[in-house]
């Protein structure tokens, strides 16, 4: 990935409207990874990356930024909750199951591009292994059983070499027919039994009595080849059973070995940790009420993660060295500054998000590729329903989301889904039965719908 910085802001403001300071500081920090890995060995182990603490209100795109960065970069990705977490000795999740959550991402991730190169192939042996249910090749006949005259079981007649061979013909025949209508896409409808592995692994559950979450054992991971494989048949469509068997080919013709080395190098040199509601273990909201040792303890424990440590994983060990580490609050009650100081040191790079006005809304409601109008729009589109927003309703919904978030909580962009929602609640009703018809939503309608919620305070409380 060797995306300029003003490239990556500029991918960035296809999905996120405004917060160019959080932007900036993440294209910075990715691109510092590109440069990193031109660095020469010796240097390159000495750089260390430099994480990032995002301070703004709910609903302003700290999450956002992070997840499209992380795809931006095709780098292995995890959001965890720092509320989450519980000090080693008390019950729940411990720290270093945020690092094992991005292995396991980054195994989906490379198992996933490694199975895509080989799809061409596996559809091959797909329809291969579709042709032998279908139409069997017949086999020759096992030799008789020297102890089956002991017990007087009756001998069945053997069938002579010219009469297997005209079966053979017979089933190379039907066999070929079967293959080219299969390729012709005649098939696709037939019924068709087929034999997959069993996926489903027996469980058994571990509970650790010093505060380890509870993880689940798969008994033929810890018995490895000793247990044979469970088969189970299934009867499916021939489109279906392509695709199941498509799928097992594919996991066949992939080195998985290969796939856990690369997949571990790219958590360590790529992976991206998200870390939300840090606030909410710095010790400011609990201030003149004594030591908490819940919320300080997971910050000592979170420390070494992000300072670099080796986290041991059912892959094999992991460093978390060059894991870029972006940790978001509110920080409403809390300050930065009461995160303990070994751990502000370690989030060196500080972006205040800023709070969402009513020309970001407007341009929420319609900018992004993703924008929400546009979703609303295709989805009733699927019913035959064309809706149209003129512009004096997209003013009035950013008017009434600006107000109603000054008058209650800011829960910033997420205001509006919750508003366009109550908006559209008669249209998506009756959906179906307007088919074919133009719906055009405008100021009179917004206020009409929202109009008496955004002015009543109290009512606003609980609706909007």
């Amino acid at each position: 990935m060797d995306l300029t910085p003003r490239q990556i802001v500029a991918e960035l403001d296809k999905y996120i409207v405004g917060q160019h300071k959080a932007k900036r500081a993440v294209a910075i920090a990715l691109r510092n990874r590109w440069r990193r890995q031109q660095l020469p060995e010796t240097l390159r182990d000495e750089v260390s990356p430099k994480n990032i603490l995002m301070i703004g209100p709910t609903g302003v795109g700290k999450t956002e930024i992070a997840r499209r960065l992380a795809r931006l970069a095709r780098a292995p990705f995890v959001k965890v909750e720092a509320t989450k977490f519980t000090e080693v000795g008390y019950v729940g999740r411990d720290v270093d199951s945020m690092v094992r959550d991005l292995v396991e991402t980054a195994v989906r991730m490379v198992k996933a591009e490694r199975m895509e190169g080989v799809l061409d192939r596996a559809r091959e042996l797909a329809d291969e292994r579709l042709l032998d249910y279908m139409a069997p090749v017949p086999r020759r006949e096992r030799p008789a059983n020297p102890f089956a005259a002991l017990f007087g079981v009756p001998a069945a007649p053997r069938e002579s070499e010219q009469e297997f061979e005209q079966r053979a013909a017979e089933a190379r025949r039907t066999r070929s027919e079967l293959r080219a209508r299969l390729a012709a896409g005649e098939l696709e409808n037939e019924w068709v039994e087929i034999e997959v592995e069993d996926t489903r692994p027996p469980m058994m559950e571990i509970f650790s009595g010093q505060g380890m979450e509870q993880m689940g054992v798969n008994l033929q991971d810890l018995f490895g080849g000793m247990l044979p494989k469970r088969m189970r048949k299934r009867k499916v469509r021939v489109s279906e059973a392509r695709a199941i068997l498509q799928q097992e080919e594919a996991q066949k013709l992939i080195d998985m070995d290969e796939v856990t080395a690369e997949a571990l190098r790219r958590a360590e040199q790529t992976g991206i940790i998200f870390i939300d509601e840090i606030d909410k273990i710095a010790a400011g909201a609990g201030k003149g009420s004594g030591p908490d040792v819940s919320r300080e303890g997971v910050q000592r424990d979170i420390l070494p993660i992000i300072e670099g440590s080796t986290v041991m994983t059912k892959y094999g060990p992991v460093k978390t060295d060059h894991i870029l580490f972006i940790a978001a609050g509110a920080f409403h009650i809390a300050k930065p500054s009461d995160l303990i100081p070994e751990l502000q040191g370690r989030l060196p790079i500080r972006v205040e998000l800023e709070p969402l006005s009513r020309e970001d809304f407007r341009r929420i409601l319609t900018e992004p590729e993703n924008a929400l109008l546009k979703q609303y729009t295709a989805l009733l589109a699927t019913e035959g329903v064309r809706l149209r927003f003129d512009d004096s309703a997209i003013d009035a919904i950013a008017r009434v989301a600006e107000a109603v978030n000054a008058q209650t909580e800011n829960i910033g962009a997420r205001r509006l889904h919750t508003m366009l929602e109550r908006l559209l609640e008669e249209v998506s009703f009756a959906g179906p039965d307007m088919k074919g018809r133009e719906i055009v939503i405008d100021a009179s309608y917004v206020y009409e719908r929202l109009g008496d919620v955004a002015r009543d305070e109290n009512l606003s409380r609980y609706v909007l």
